[in-house]
């Protein structure tokens, strides 16, 4: 009997698996997400606008310790020691280099993510207001992505939809082609956008369009198209050029308001009333996404490791002038690729070296406290002006030259940093832990200082210098520094107030690109580079895999490649 009831059991529980096996496998989501319901709702838009940030925080400031550094290297501003003298810029630039093949499909990501972006819209579930607005942002995403080809390569391939299948006849539309459809997307941006004081930290407004338009119109030769742009923004009631301290640390001496405008949130509009930002990008240390953290150099904008010296490695006589990584005058944790050019630390500044305040010590670091106490220069200072007898110090160098206090954060670094934070040694309360390196603060894509030399250069190209020279002496007037003349503005000078203005903080190498201006700026300026330089280097070649998988037409390269 009991054997019975056993057999039944199993009997009942094989025939019940199978009457529930097929019902019991099959899978019921309650949500699931795929290309079809991807772009819904405006959080669905939003998560994209958030990805596009990111792709732009990446290229420009973040991807590397070295990629986003090649639109200052092989400039007039830099050299980069770390590959020592006359680098072989025909490979760099070349179909095969490091410059094109890196850049290439990272901004036509942009360029990809934006379309998709514009393309799913009209499909979406969104009001009227929510569509017009998700339009004008990626459109002026796509015209900030294609404004970059166009600067590196010249023309390049128009496209303006998604691509959901494979693609292989890639043609190139001229520079013109590309210009217009940059144009007329940044327009677009201007009218929908919404205004700069209701948008949020790190968001684009319709001032970022209208300034990254105004140098559109520069490269389209439109000057007064361009005049009118920029002065759309710099008569804002909404801007001004930041004259007086500001922020949090407006009691830390010495310094000054250019000072001010690179420390710690202080580049934001918000959170320091920073009138002179017009689009910043957003670090914030140790938050998800927020693109910086305390504990490795990886994924932060790694300005301060590449641009400061490696104070470790100076020595009198063998003996090291510096603890190191201090954060203070010698830079925090710095390691020495980004040695300003002779050009850029010495000769740009004229007569004004000692009046500039954007060349006073505390803004572009010279002169420096030795804090080894075995070193017999402790408590004494050394410049990188004149080298102490015994440091052996040779151009380049990456032990021992002058930097922008911009590439760091002096005794702002995150507290979690610090070793020592509550030891009552001036020094040591200082040392750095070696997971720093990242320069801890926001960074500006555009402010309003460039708006100004974008319009001085806009009434250059209408003739009207007297105009010209007023904007440039906005700036100049900020810096304590000389009036420059009308009969005195010329577009090399532009460029020198704007290195000047800017130095690693601009992406240098757009400009001159832009301008056409690499080969002659280099070629005279810096001899590093110079040595090297071509004529063919104001266009980079398109990478030769893009050419190559090119196969349903052709894809032309550049000349002279």
């Amino acid at each position: 009997m009991k054997r019975k009831i056993i057999q039944l059991t199993l009997l009942s529980l094989v025939l019940t698996i199978g009457a529930c096996k097929k019902s019991f496998l099959d899978e019921n989501p309650q949500s699931f997400l795929s290309t079809t319901n991807a772009f819904k709702t405006a959080n669905d838009f939003n998560a994209s606008v958030n990805n596009i940030y990111r792709l732009i925080r990446d290229e420009f400031y973040s991807s590397s310790d070295w990629q986003p550094m090649q639109y200052l290297y092989r400039t007039d501003l830099v050299v980069e020691v770390s590959v020592g003298s006359n680098p072989n810029l025909a490979a760099e630039f070349g179909p095969s280099g490091t410059c094109p093949t890196n850049h290439w499909n990272q901004i036509w990501k942009i360029v990809s993510e934006a379309n998709t972006l514009i393309g799913r819209i009209p499909d979406s579930e969104m009001s009227d207001a929510d569509r017009q607005q998700f339009e004008a942002k990626g459109k002026f995403f796509r015209a900030l992505a294609y404004r970059t080809l166009v600067y590196l390569w010249g023309g390049v391939p128009i496209v303006t939809t998604e691509l959901t299948t494979e693609k292989t006849d890639f043609v190139r539309a001229s520079k013109t082609e590309c210009l217009a459809l940059i144009i007329e997307d940044l327009q677009y941006a201007t009218a929908n956008l919404p205004g700069i004081m209701t948008v949020k930290d790190g968001e684009i407004s319709n001032l970022a369009a209208q300034h990254l338009l105004a140098e559109v119109y520069l490269a389209a030769g439109q000057f007064q198209n361009a005049v009118t742009a920029a002065s759309a923004v710099i008569d804002d009631p909404n801007t001004d050029l930041m004259t007086s301290r500001f922020g949090a640390r407006t009691s830390y001496t010495p310094a000054d308001v250019y000072w001010d405008l690179f420390q710690n949130k202080n580049a934001n509009r918000r959170s320091a009333n920073n009138r002179e930002a017009i689009w910043t990008i957003q670090f914030e240390t140790d938050v998800p996404g927020g693109g910086s953290v305390s504990t490795a150099m990886a994924g932060g904008y790694q300005l301060e490791r590449v641009h400061a010296p490696l104070f470790r490695d100076m020595r009198v006589n063998n003996v090291a002038l510096f603890q190191w990584p201090i954060s203070d005058y010698t830079g925090g944790r710095g390691v020495g690729f980004m040695q300003p050019s002779k050009y850029f630390a010495n000769e740009v500044w004229g007569t004004d070296f000692n009046i500039d305040i954007r060349n006073a010590n505390h803004n572009f670091i010279r002169v420096i406290p030795v804090t080894n106490p075995a070193s017999p220069l402790f408590g004494q200072t050394v410049s990188t002006e004149a080298p102490p007898p015994g440091a052996g110090i040779t151009f380049p160098s990456r032990v021992f030259y002058p930097y922008q206090a911009k590439a760091t954060t002096i005794q702002d670094h995150p507290a979690g940093l610090y070793v020592n934070p509550g030891s009552s040694d001036p020094i040591k309360k200082w040392e750095l832990k070696a997971s720093a390196g990242v320069t801890y603060a926001d960074q500006y894509m555009f402010r309003l200082a460039e708006t100004y030399l974008l319009r001085a250069e806009a009434y250059l190209g209408l003739g009207n210098t007297p105009l010209a020279a007023g904007d440039i002496n906005v700036v100049r007037n900020r810096a304590h520094a000389t009036p420059v003349t009308a009969a005195n503005v010329t577009i090399d000078y532009i460029l020198d107030e704007r290195m000047r203005e800017f130095g690693v903080e601009e992406k240098r190498m757009l400009t001159l690109m832009r301008l056409g201006k690499l080969y002659d700026r280099v070629t005279r300026l810096n001899p590093f580079y110079g040595i090297k330089m071509e004529q063919r280097f104001n266009l980079w070649a398109i990478p030769t895999s893009e050419i190559q998988k090119n196969t349903g037409a052709v894809l032309e390269q550049n000349p002279g490649y």
